[in-house]
């Protein structure tokens, strides 16, 4: 009886591995995304039963298990430093929107030159919860240059008015606030003008995907937005759509002959999840998985483990390159923030 529950486990650990091979919005319909975002812990029970089949002799049952638990736990690495798919190119367009928000904070223009390299900084803010003296204080001491902010609320900025960020980043644009928003609207904040800005650089079904254009080396631009897809929780369709929607990003008018899209947030979603797989063809590569050196798991904040990887940092396929890329707590809020630094050839 027990090698047969063995063979039972080794059945349902391949299949539950499987659903991470669903058609891109296959997915989306509950338990699946919850499912799949485990599929990095399922080595645990499965190498636990394999001991058991090797105390039993079972050696085919003790194999099988272990080829399982292997699949589960080293999917990730298939993409670990691979770019597969050139970046794509669009005639050169200027994209111009005149929207401003009551959040919007103009300031003196920058006569520095165009930056050969960014910092990066990106955080889940918890319904606005988050420690905002912490946030401006870890930007000055990182040296971030460009802050994306999700789960954004009128009082958050406040106080981060109050803890100095304008002084540091005095450039920024928000999202529209809306009753549909996922915990609160998305903000960027930038150290350097922006020649263009945005409340929504593409329609999703989620909050506002804010974003501000900058001037860099060699006379290319970066686009930069702050992305917040709906939690399954909030509807695995809309989930899979927001996920599947951004991919719009890499084929709009900001990449252009010179451009960078750089998409920063909480994506609710890794690599096991086909709809992020569709993102990551659709132009984009991830920051974390250019560095080979392992995941950055980011939430929940309060476990060391078991912790998975939902925000990211992905940029337009081309000759910008990711560094620096690591993760770290900011009280209050329940994600890791997430930072990577960005450089542009000339």
């Amino acid at each position: 009886m027990l090698v047969w529950f063995l063979w039972g486990v080794m059945l349902v650990g391949s299949v539950w591995v499987l659903l991470s091979q669903l058609s891109a919005g296959m997915e989306a319909r509950m338990p699946f995304p919850y499912m799949i975002a485990l599929i990095p812990f399922l080595w645990v029970p499965l190498v636990a039963c394999a001991a058991v089949a090797a105390y039993l002799r079972e050696w085919g049952a003790m194999c099988c298990l272990l080829a399982v638990a292997l699949s589960a736990s080293t999917r990730r690495i298939a993409y670990w430093g691979t770019d597969p798919h050139p970046r794509r190119e669009t005639s050169r367009e200027t994209h111009s929107d005149s929207r401003e928000t009551s959040r919007e904070t103009p300031t003196e223009a920058s006569s520095a030159e165009p930056p050969s390299s960014l910092t990066l900084m990106t955080l889940n803010c918890r319904y606005g919860r988050a420690d905002a003296g912490a946030i401006v204080r870890e930007a000055r001491d990182r040296g971030v240059d460009v802050l994306a902010l999700q789960e954004v609320t009128d009082g958050l900025v406040a106080r981060l008015d109050a803890a100095g960020i304008a002084d540091l980043l005095p450039y920024r644009r928000s999202g529209e606030a809306k009753e549909t928003d996922n915990g609160g609207y998305n903000m960027v904040f930038s150290r350097f003008e922006p020649q263009d800005s945005t409340p929504s650089a593409v329609d999703i079904p989620a909050a506002d995907v804010p974003a501000v254009t900058l001037a860099a080396a060699g006379g290319r631009t970066v686009t930069l937005a702050s992305a917040h897809p709906k939690s399954p929780m909030r509807g695995p369709r809309d989930w899979s759509a927001g996920i599947i929607g951004l991919g719009a990003l890499a084929k709009s008018a900001y990449v252009g002959d010179h451009g960078t899209v750089v998409v920063l947030g909480d994506l609710n979603s890794s690599t096991d999840h086909p709809s992020f797989r569709r993102l990551l063809a659709a132009g984009f590569r991830d920051a974390s998985l250019t560095q080979a050196k392992g995941p950055n798991l980011t939430f929940p904040r309060w476990l060391v483990w078991p912790r998975i990887e939902l925000d990211h940092i992905l940029a337009t396929r081309g000759d910008a390159t990711f560094s620096h890329v690591s993760s770290f707590v900011v009280p209050d809020t329940d994600h890791l923030a997430l930072t990577a630094r960005i450089g542009f050839k000339g």
